[in-house]
């Protein structure tokens, strides 16, 4: 009844139709299992990439950082199985800082602190030794600092926010890394 009054609005879901069905097939999901040409997958390239051992001042919280990174940041590389061999090595270089946000303006205790992570990266291809791609990665992580009397609290919720910018800063880094793999810049 509706096309019979109004045509036009045929025309434009035919219209609609046409362009849906012809864009479809240009897009491809980052971790599809083959892309459109039909090579090999971002996954299987993302494998491919050797991560360094980050540099830190052995037995500081900078070095349990820099493991709890490079660990996450390889699991998400290979999806846990084994990695390839690899044709790139990726550099990583931490810069943690810790600021207090609010404080108690009766005891003059601090309440809130942000625990703040940035990462550094270098990808080199290892055949010829020439850098492919290069960027930065940011995390904030805010806690609660309770009470004096509560110093287990205060050092875990440290803990937690040092943990979350980790994890933080390797998924920004291989979701840069899987552009790259699907764009090539």
């Amino acid at each position: 009844m509706w096309l019979r009054d109004r045509p036009e609005r045929f025309v434009r879901l035919a219209a609609a139709m046409a362009v849906a069905g012809l864009t479809a097939a240009c897009f491809q999901p980052v971790y599809g299992e083959r892309s459109i040409t039909g090579g090999s997958a971002v996954r299987e390239a993302m494998a491919t990439v050797d991560v360094a051992q980050i540099d830190a001042p052995k037995g500081t919280p900078l070095s349990r950082m820099a493991v709890e990174t490079r660990n996450q940041l390889v699991f998400d590389l290979t999806g846990g199985g084994g990695s390839g061999t690899p044709t790139y090595r990726l550099v990583i270089r931490l810069i943690p800082s810790k600021n207090t946000i609010v404080i108690d303006p009766i005891t003059q205790r601090t309440e809130f602190d942000v625990f703040s992570l940035d990462a550094s990266y270098t990808m080199v291809e290892i055949g010829t030794g020439k850098t492919v791609l290069t960027g930065s990665a940011t995390s904030r992580a805010t806690y609660n600092v309770p009470g004096q009397e509560q110093r287990f609290m205060r050092a875990r919720g440290g803990r937690a926010a040092e943990n979350e910018a980790a994890a933080s800063i390797a998924d920004q880094i291989r979701t840069r890394l899987a552009s790259y793999f699907v764009a090539g810049t």
